[in-house]
C-alpha cells in the first residue's frame, strides 16, 4: 500500500471513529438536548419532531429544527435511530447545515431493511456537527439531542404515501 493511500485510509477511519464517539456531555439522557451560547446570546440547538415516518419498504424519515453559529467548515445535521431494547443504532442520513444563527428545518431519510423498524416508540439521536480542518478533519459539535419519538406509517400519520 502506498503511503498516501495509508494516510488517506487512516484519516477516514479516524474521522469515522470520531463521528461515532459521543461528545462528552453532549447528550445527557432521553429528551434532553445540549445547547451552547453563541454570538449575541444566540443558542445553538437541534430538535427532533415527535413523529418519524416509516414506509412499507423500510424507508425512515426523521426531521426537526436546528440553529448554529460560527461554522467555518462543512457542517451537517446527522441522525440515528434505535428501537426497543437494542443499543444498535441505524444512521439516518445527513443534511448540510447553514450556521447563520437562524433556525432551519432538517429532514433526513434512509432506506433500511423492511421489518428492521416497526411503527411505535423509538429513540432518535441528532447532532449538528462541523468538520474543522487542520490537516485531519476533526469534528466539532454545535448541538446534540436524544429524543423519544413515534414511528408512524404514512397512513397512520395522516400522510399520503409516495408512489414512485
Amino acid at each position: 500500500m502506498r503511503i498516501h493511500q495509508a494516510v488517506g485510509s487512516a484519516t477516514v477511519t479516524a474521522a469515522l471513529l470520531l463521528l461515532a464517539a459521543p461528545s462528552a456531555g453532549a447528550v445527557s439522557g432521553p429528551d434532553r438536548s445540549s445547547a451552547s451560547a453563541g454570538p449575541a446570546g444566540l443558542s445553538e440547538t437541534v430538535t427532533v419532531d415527535p413523529t418519524g415516518r416509516l414506509a412499507a419498504d423500510g424507508t425512515v424519515t426523521l426531521s426537526g429544527t436546528y440553529r448554529c453559529t460560527g461554522g467555518t467548515g462543512r457542517t451537517f445535521v446527522s441522525s440515528s435511530l434505535s428501537q426497543g431494547e437494542s443499543k444498535v443504532r441505524k444512521g439516518v442520513g445527513g443534511t448540510r447545515a447553514v450556521c447563520d444563527g437562524a433556525e432551519h428545518r432538517w429532514t433526513n431519510t434512509a432506506r433500511t431493511d423492511p421489518g428492521r423498524f416497526a411503527p411505535g416508540a423509538a429513540t432518535v439521536e441528532a447532532s449538528v456537527m462541523e468538520l474543522r480542518s487542520g490537516g485531519l478533519p476533526l469534528p466539532m459539535f454545535h448541538a446534540a439531542t436524544e429524543q423519544a419519538v413515534t414511528l408512524a406509517a404514512p397512513e397512520s400519520a395522516g400522510m399520503t404515501p409516495v408512489v414512485r
